[in-house]
């Protein structure tokens, strides 16, 4: 029997307090690639949404004005929570009040894709609406009630 390995699929979305080039969002846009770097280097990163044409925290699958989004797979749920919360992507998340108003709706969502797969902006947003329709599960989960690859609840 072929076990099938699997990958985190990582998104999360934030409501800036303004558009990209406002000096309110200086200190973010600033950072960007400094962070983006961090992901990059850190243990456990496979994969991240980078599109060379625009740039890549505005997208079109959140048509709402000034939404700005992070596409990621990671090796594990450890490794993920490693970089956001203990390199230096933790000092930022601890200032995004700056930065980003609060969305009414989840903004991140965790799930599980085969291992090589690449999730569309479209199949994330599918992945944070069925969170915000049913809650964490095994098709679509948080860092707070995270599940398997099985399905079964961390």
């Amino acid at each position: 029997m072929d076990v099938m390995t699997y990958q985190l699929a990582h998104l999360n979305i934030a409501q800036a307090k303004s558009g990209r080039f406002d000096p309110v969002m200086a200190g973010f846009f600033e950072a960007v690639d400094q962070i983006n770097a961090a992901a990059e280097a850190s243990d456990g990163f496979v994969w991240r949404l980078v599109d060379e044409a625009t740039d890549p925290t505005w997208r079109t699958a959140f048509p709402e004005k000034h939404i700005l989004t992070a596409l990621s797979v990671w090796t594990d749920l450890d490794a993920l929570r490693q970089y956001v919360y203990k390199s230096s992507h933790g000092d930022f998340l601890r200032r995004r009040r700056e930065w980003f108003d609060r969305l009414t709706g989840p903004n991140l969502v965790l799930w599980w894709v085969p291992a090589g797969h690449r999730p569309s902006l479209g199949e994330a947003r599918a992945r944070l609406d069925a969170l915000a329709q049913s809650g964490s599960g095994p098709e679509a989960f948080t860092f707070g009630k995270p599940f398997t690859a099985a399905g079964k609840p961390c």
